[in-house]
């Protein structure tokens, strides 16, 4: 009769690692696939069921992440990480320091947007991001700022131009983009927009993502 020796602990880890691997994986998988559920099913209504007609706003498929190093300074020239943009809905206008007639109409429409959106504006910050270096008057300031604050941040139009883009034969200034709180530019409206239209679309997007975002995140 031969005699086997038991095997070792170290045997046993042995065999059994690649086991807890595997179930490692599928459990994170499992995971990631229950946080990321609610989003899919939000953007899967908006742009596929399209519920009560389709957008007016061009939707952005696939989204483009905001770049994690998108060089963003205040006004004062203090560096802003861009990861702080993240956890709320954007509502971006583009537009020079300067701020011409063009300038006043997008960043007011981007005002009266948010306005009408009501009880759901605290989900939402009005973004202004300036790709140049011209001083910005400070009447403008104060009008950008009237009703709710405007986060206002100068970047580098290269960088800029990377992540949101005008559509064919526009320049990015007759636009509003909007970003959902992942970061994801996911929506443009025409050049020169209706704005209760573009509520339209926004109210859909906000209703379809109610699930999973919430005012102050």
């Amino acid at each position: 009769m031969t005699v086997h020796n038991p095997p070792s602990s170290q045997d046993m880890e042995a065999l059994e690692a690649p086991g807890r691997t595997r179930g490692g994986r599928i459990r994170m998988l499992l995971i990631m696939a229950l946080c990321a559920a609610p989003v899919i099913a939000s953007y899967f209504t908006f742009y596929v069921i399209q519920p009560k007609g389709r957008a007016y706003s061009e939707l952005i498929v696939p989204s483009v992440d905001l770049p994690v190093d998108l060089p963003l300074q205040t006004l004062d020239g203090s560096v802003t990480d861009a990861a702080t943009l993240k956890g709320q809905w954007l509502l971006v206008a583009v537009q020079g320091g300067a701020c011409d007639a063009l300038c006043d109409r997008m960043l007011f429409m981007q005002r009266q947007l948010h306005a009408m959106l009501g009880k759901e504006r605290d989900r939402v910050t009005k973004l202004w991001l300036i790709p140049d270096a011209a001083s910005v008057p400070e009447a403008v300031l104060q009008a950008v700022n009237e009703g709710s604050a405007t986060t206002v941040l100068r970047v580098p139009k290269p960088a800029l131009d990377a992540w949101l883009a005008p559509a064919k034969g526009h320049a990015s200034s007759e636009h509003l983009f909007l970003v959902d709180p992942m970061g994801n530019w996911m929506l443009r409206t025409p050049a020169l927009a209706e704005p209760a239209k573009v509520k339209q679309d926004i109210d859909r997007l906000l209703r379809a993502s109610a699930s999973w975002d919430r005012a102050g995140r």
